[in-house]
């Protein structure tokens, strides 16, 4: 069996990066050269640690999680690791004063992370595959990164934890309510920009889907100001997001969240891998891709994103 050690320096090395992609062409001959890569779990061959780093950085770009978020790279790590969060402390001393040291070991918070699996599948044309001209490393890899891109938003959004991220919108462990209201007033978004701490103020920015944004860019307060500032897209200074995953204006619902987003942590748990599906669509002259990443994602501080729920009225 191949250690993490032995597999990490393999997939690092020129050689399995050229066989990795003569495997994704289907050279069958090619794979007896990365059986080391092989991923046991997934049965797909982990990309090659430049292509990998490759995909990663092209998931941020089509990702608006990524972008707010706090992302940590745990690929050495066992199936559960523990986040920690505690509040720091800093202190003016006198000279010659004690300086205060506590153990604080009561202050940290320790968060289980999983092993979340997320799956996404493409198709290509046997010709393009077989064509020594197709770039199919940028191609698959563009494909590839627009997906996992909108799956992961999805899930740190909506996640139950169940299978899947714990979403900022988790009744039990996502964002506090900061706001209750039924409905989206002028007085209840400032109400929800003062309910987040002063502390979280200076990095916030807000999150809603294209509907709640359309609400917002209409409303005035009573001297006939506008709420959203239209010259750069803010409310109250503060940036605006759109997600059209976060719910609509709805009994039950919390259509828009206000907070620092880097108190959200992404773990990812492992290179992506990939397998290649030819035989099941050989009929119709196409290969299947099927790439798989393990990752988890939770905010580990809920009072530093605030939502506004609507109120079930009737």
């Amino acid at each position: 069996m191949t250690t993490f050690n032995e597999k990490d320096r393999l997939i690092g090395t020129a050689e399995y990066n050229t066989n990795f992609w003569n495997v994704m062409r289907c050279n069958r001959y090619a794979a007896d050269s990365i059986q080391g890569g092989k991923d046991i779990s997934t049965g797909g061959f982990t990309l090659p640690a430049e292509a990998d780093d490759r995909l990663r950085k092209a998931i941020k770009r089509e990702s608006l999680f990524r972008n707010l978020a706090t992302v940590v790279k745990a690929y050495n790590g066992s199936s559960r690791i523990f986040a920690k969060d505690c509040d720091d402390l800093a202190t003016w001393v006198p000279e010659n004063g004690n300086i205060p040291i506590y153990d604080g070991i009561d202050d940290f918070t320790r968060y289980s992370v999983e092993m979340h699996k997320l799956a996404v599948f493409v198709k290509l044309d046997d010709d393009f595959v077989h064509d020594a001209a197709f770039d199919i490393e940028d191609y698959l890899t563009g494909r590839l990164a627009k997906n996992f891109a909108k799956a992961e938003d999805y899930g740190f959004i909506t996640g139950t934890g169940d299978h899947m991220p714990t979403g900022i919108l988790s009744l039990t462990d996502g964002a506090e309510v900061g706001a209750h209201a039924d409905s989206i007033t002028y007085d209840n978004v400032i109400r929800l920009f003062f309910a987040l701490n002063e502390e979280y103020r200076k990095n916030a920015v807000w999150m809603m889907n294209d509907s709640t944004a359309l609400t917002l860019r209409l409303m005035k307060d009573e001297a006939d100001n506008p709420m959203w500032n239209q010259a750069n897209d803010t409310i109250l200074g503060k940036r605006v997001v759109i997600s059209n995953d976060m719910p609509d204006e709805e009994g039950g619902e919390t259509p828009i969240v206000f907070g620092d987003f880097s108190y959200y942590w992404i773990i990812d748990r492992s290179p992506v891998s990939v397998q290649t599906l030819k035989e099941k669509f050989v009929t119709l002259d196409q290969i299947g891709y099927l790439a798989m990443e393990f990752l988890d994602g939770r905010l580990i501080r809920r009072d530093a994103v605030q939502g506004m729920k609507i109120n079930i009225t009737g």
